[in-house]
């Protein structure tokens, strides 16, 4: 049987993903239909996979459970309409490949991404974070956290690791809010759909344009970063295909640019509102690593990805059939009371902390060191300047089923 139409409607609401309803639709599921199915008007039916134990055991086989035919959940209409668009051609990054296809491409920047490789870009990125910081200095003890930090400083540390020059960073922030940006939920029209918007394929010729050109650039003249990885990779002898080359850059770009941004303004937010939390902190540094972790729970920026059954099956005493659409839902895995004790709760020392935040198995995060680094640095840079902070107006997360966090977080505080 279909979940209840509430629930059902709640799922695939966008306005659900900013006012905090859907964890209320999570907190439903898990205890009474943990993979319950959806027939919402406009989508091919799929389940709803709530739990982090049957999130862990999908995401753990990977011929069984693949990527295809879609990965992300979009009605057919938008299926549709991007086949048209683009005449079929799309670009192909990580997140729609699997099996030897995927192992090959992630290994490409695998070792790269791994804590000994980028311990070497610590000082440069406390640099930038120490610019962060001095930026919350000079704006009077007043601003928008998300707009003049969040956005910024995660950005400057992709851009340093591709090698791109700072003084693009107007136009990447553009391309790349254009691309994958989430709507404001004051944006939203009568029936809760954002503003239709002409810019994303615009923003993503923009930027296939730019990184063609990078590539060229760094065939001619190889470097140390992680463009001339990219450019210079080659599968099988031969070089990358173009649509997965864009692909590979425009993932690196965007997902580690949104994801860490929405985090961090997720721990400044709950920062802001739980001085107790605050003062915890402020006496015990130590704390930083596992409040990081609690923020990467808490705020969960990936929401969802889909997977496909390539067979019929059982998950959680289950019955799955051949063909089955399941939508892995990491924002409610990460407050499964099964594993998080109090999963409510904003706890800057919880331990352990299993969140499922980055994904699981073979498709766990590539960048999820690199986050947590950056995080941690621009905590250490601003935690001993920061002599309070609390709220200061209207904050609000975006509204969307895919990638969702904080879009606008004044704050006022006191640094010295």
């Amino acid at each position: 049987m279909p979940v209840p139409d509430h629930i059902r409607d709640t799922i695939v609401d966008i306005r659900a993903y900013s006012d905090g309803r859907i964890y209320d639709a999570y907190k439903w599921l898990r205890a009474n239909d943990p993979l319950g199915r959806v027939e919402a008007e406009g989508f091919d039916p799929f389940r709803v996979v709530t739990r982090h134990a049957d999130i862990q055991e999908i995401s753990r086989q990977n011929e069984l459970f693949t990527n295809g035919p879609q990965s992300i959940l979009f009605t057919q209409a938008h299926i549709e309409q991007t086949v048209r668009e683009s005449g079929g051609v799309t670009v192909k990054s990580l997140i729609q490949m699997d099996a030897a296809e995927h192992q090959a491409y992630r290994g490409l920047t695998n070792a790269w991404f791994q804590p000994g490789n980028i311990k070497h870009l610590e000082g440069r990125i406390r640099e930038l974070a120490r610019a962060a910081a001095d930026r919350m200095a000079a704006s009077g003890g007043r601003c928008d956290f998300v707009g003049e930090i969040a956005l910024h400083y995660p950005l400057l540390v992709i851009m340093e690791i591709l090698g791109l020059p700072e003084a693009d960073e107007p136009l990447m922030l553009k391309l790349t809010q254009g691309l994958f940006a989430a709507a404001d939920p004051d944006e939203l029209d009568a029936d809760g759909k954002p503003p239709v918007r002409e810019t994303d394929r615009a923003a993503l010729f923009e930027m296939m344009v730019y990184f063609n050109k990078l590539t060229e650039e760094r065939r001619a003249n190889p470097t140390s970063d992680l463009a001339s990885a990219i450019a210079n990779g080659t599968i099988d002898g031969a070089p990358l295909d173009p649509l997965a080359m864009m692909g590979y850059y425009i993932i690196v770009a965007t997902a580690g640019h949104d994801t860490t941004s929405s985090s961090t303004a997720g721990a400044m937010w709950a920062l802001a509102q739980d001085p107790e939390q605050f003062a915890q902190l402020k006496a015990d540094p130590s704390l930083i690593g596992p409040m990081i972790d609690e923020a990467i729970r808490w705020t969960t920026p990936v929401k969802h990805f889909m997977r496909n059954a390539t067979a019929d099956c059982e998950v959680g005493g289950q019955k799955i059939a051949k063909g089955d659409w399941l939508m892995l839902c990491y924002g409610s895995a990460n407050r499964d009371e099964a594993v998080f004790p109090d999963p409510e709760r904003f706890r800057i020392d919880r331990k352990p902390n299993r969140h499922v935040a980055f994904g699981y198995g073979a498709h766990l995060c590539l960048g999820q060191y690199l986050a947590r680094m950056e995080m941690r640095i621009l905590f250490e840079e601003l935690l001993p300047r920061l002599q309070s902070v609390e709220l200061d107006g209207d904050a609000r997360m975006s509204a969307a089923t895919f990638v969702n966090g904080p879009i606008r977080l004044p704050i006022h505080y006191v640094m010295n």
